[in-house]
């Protein structure tokens, strides 16, 4: 055996996958790294450089990359996030004493069933080696990995007697399919094609592989009680309704229901294998149907029995939302009775909007039970930056200080991509405590931008200041967020609308946008920075001032009685700011439809992959619904200045009469939202021509920027 076959056997299991995850970040550079494993307890790493060449050792992969990306931050004054540029421009490595890093917890958590919705539904490989390597780097073990779990209930329910036209029927569409697996709809938006199903069965799988190649312990979905009509009409099962979404789960005294599991939980791992994690919502945001307060242990015993039928050693991760937002029936003696039907070490709970409605504390650590504190910040891909930054640190080391503290931290957002300093944040406390924001802050700001900028600094607390202090302010799904993104209405009263504007104004917008002036400032004395994260941050940022410019002038109008000069410049406020959203492609309505339209093989699941892209960020459900409407609204380009100007200049056109008291006039705008919905389903948005995004902000901020002094900004052309 030479000694090229030596040194590879005694590598690290790991090492494979972390050498290329090297060579993504950093190029040829990643040849000067050496690999070796570390004994310990926990997770552990240590680095050393010297003499050009740079060493980590570690417990495991995922600590060996958090070593890897710690030097980076640490001697190299440069951080890996979602909008790096890649690979970093690092020629050589600079030489660093010995470090060594321990976790403070044993688990880093990630995703939400809903973010495989709202943000990866359309994703394909190189976007997920992307997003795996980024979860290497921070720290996280433990991912929720639902990409070709479709493939597992076709394969399961094909074995129970269904044909393969009922099961895709029941699936639905592939936008929705998160929402079918919690078992909140079925057969909607719909059918699944079978070019999805085998196409997603084999990403899933690489998704899988890589993640266990770095050591991670992937978490599966499981069955949730959930069936398709016909299986329900034969056996003992109740309705629900979730949304107005109709569906049918099984009473767990049914032998079926434990049959079912057990059915799908062999067929995914016959697909995918297992770590043995299975994450199942049973109620998720459904009460019971039994009302029988003994029912909802049954569910959870007839559910991990189904999972030990085909896996003995499993384990049931469970999102404790039900208990946060259905309080009124999830009491403290039905949540203990609940926990109390599963052994301790069977369950595993995340706790998930723990920023904001921590319920650790209320139900006692979850009675023993093994938890996770989660970060949930956003709700349905929603594109404003708003948070509580200088609340998490304290809300983490209150909850490591318990007598039962959690076993792992973890982001639960519904959609990622937006407010990546929370995220990261959150992140960074899986290995280090956080005693100083401030401190923190710059050191985030160095690292993003790669350079040593003290405006880039100065802009950052600018937002720490306004946008990213809510303290004591809730962010809420339901919550108004601002009349861009909002359906018009004359029925909801504009004193509540003054309201709504209020509410969401908890600064000084002079503030933003001297914050937001100092990053087009640096950006312009760097453009080449406005390719990677800064870019994201002026976009951001501008989306977070002009939604306030829109605020104020929405209001200007109807203290004028819809003056046309004022609702002109309030529509033009929508007009500006698509262009400059079209400058930076995630922003874009066109990209979000073409990432779907681009899993099509033929017409029928184009048609249907149109429609998912269009519906989910609009009515969500059905334009005659207003359940969900603009759930999942976002500041695209194609959205704002197409779909949500229009449904102002709507508004706009009936204000008279709704001013002077027509009874008819709220009747009259809902039919014509809902046909301008209809035409966007059928229609999309107009393609966007990309501009200079530094020169684009520049003139809106020029534009805008005295729009809460004068109100009489100069036009932004």
């Amino acid at each position: 055996m030479d000694r090229t076959e030596l040194i590879r056997r005694a590598l690290p299991t790991w090492a494979d996958a972390v050498r290329g995850l090297a060579r993504r970040v950093l190029g040829p550079a990643a040849e000067s790294i050496r690999l070796t494993a570390l004994e310990g307890t926990g997770r552990q790493y240590a680095y050393e450089a010297r003499g050009g060449e740079l060493t980590v050792a570690a417990t495991d992969g995922v600590s060996a990359s958090v070593g890897l990306h710690h030097y980076l931050r640490e001697r190299c004054g440069l951080s890996v996030g979602w909008d790096t540029v890649l690979p970093l421009p690092v020629t050589s490595l600079p030489g660093s004493p010995p470090r060594r890093g321990c976790a403070r917890v044993r688990e880093g958590y990630y995703l939400n069933f809903c973010t495989f919705s709202y943000t990866t539904p359309y994703w394909d490989w190189a976007d997920w080696e992307r997003e795996i390597d980024w979860m290497a780097l921070h720290g996280i073990t433990m991912p929720l990995a639902v990409t070709g779990h479709e493939a597992a209930l076709h394969a399961a329910y094909s074995r129970l007697g269904l044909d393969d036209a009922t099961i895709r029927a029941f699936l639905g569409g592939p936008g929705y399919l998160p929402f079918q697996f919690m078992g909140c709809l079925d057969g909607f938006a719909g059918p699944l094609s079978p070019s999805w199903i085998e196409g997603h069965r084999e990403l899933g799988a690489r998704i899988l592989d890589r993640e266990r190649a770095f050591g991670m312990t992937p978490v599966l979905p499981a069955f949730t009680g959930h069936v398709p009509r016909e299986i329900a009409s034969k056996a003992r099962a109740g309705r629900r309704e979730w949304q107005g979404f109709e569906t049918w789960v099984l009473d767990p005294a049914d032998p079926l229901y434990e049959r079912i599991g057990a059915e799908i939980t062999r067929a995914q791992i016959e697909l995918f294998g297992t770590d043995h994690l299975y994450a199942a919502d049973p109620f998720i945001e459904m009460i019971p149907i039994d009302a029988d307060p003994a029912f909802p242990g049954a569910v959870a015993a007839a559910t991990l029995a189904g999972l030990r039928a085909a896996d003995p050693d499993a384990v049931w991760l469970m999102q404790a939302w039900p208990f946060s937002y259905q309080p009124e029936f999830w009491t403290e003696d039905r949540v203990t009775a609940f926990l109390g039907a599963i052994p301790d070490e069977r369950m595993l709970l995340a706790d998930l909007w723990a920023e904001h409605d921590p319920l650790w504390g209320r139900f006692e650590e979850f009675s023993g039970k093994p938890w996770l504190w989660c970060a949930l910040l956003n709700f349905g891909g929603r594109t404003d930056p708003a948070a509580d930054l200088r609340g998490v640190p304290a809300g983490i080391d209150a909850a490591l200080a318990a007598a039962s503290p959690p076993a792992g931290l973890g982001l639960s957002m519904e959609a990622t991509r937006n407010n990546p300093v929370f995220f990261e944040l959150v992140a960074d406390q899986i290995w280090n405590r956080v005693p100083d924001l401030d401190a923190w802050l710059d050191a985030f700001v160095t690292q993003r931008y790669g350079v040593r900028e003290p405006e880039l600094r100065a802009a950052w607390h600018g937002l720490l200041d306004t946008v990213y202090d809510t303290r004591g302010l809730p962010i809420l799904p339901q919550a108004f967020e601002g009349v861009i993104t909002a359906a018009p209405s004359y029925e909801r009263g504009f004193a509540e609308l003054r309201a709504g504007v209020a509410d969401v104004l908890w600064y000084r917008p002079q503030a933003l946008a001297t914050a937001w002036e100092r990053l087009i400032e640096a950006a312009e004395r760097d453009p080449g920075l406005a390719a990677g994260p800064l870019g994201h941050d002026l976009v951001e940022t501008g989306i977070a001032y002009l939604a306030r410019v829109a605020d104020r002038f929405c209001l200007d109008v109807l203290d004028s009685a819809g003056s046309p000069e004022r609702i002109a410049r309030f529509l033009r406020v929508f007009e500006d700011l698509d262009r400059m959203l079209a400058c930076r492609p995630e922003y874009t309505f066109q990209h979000w439809e073409a990432k779907a339209l681009s899993w099509a093989t033929g017409p029928d699941d184009r048609a249907v992959l149109r429609d998912n892209a269009r519906r989910i960020i609009t009515v969500w459900g059905s334009a005659d619904s207003p359940l969900l409407d603009d759930y999942a609204g976002r500041h695209w380009a194609g959205l704002v200045g197409g779909y949500y100007r229009d449904r102002w200049e709507l508004w706009a056109r009936g204000l008279g009469g709704a001013l002077a008291g027509d009874p008819g006039a709220e009747a009259e705008l809902r039919e014509r939202l809902r046909e301008r919905a209809e035409g966007f389903l059928r229609d999309g948005a107009a393609p966007v021509e990309p501009g200079d995004l530094v020169a684009g902000s520049r003139r809106l901020h020029d534009a805008y920027a005295g729009a809460f002094e004068s109100h009489e900004p100069r036009g932004a052309r």
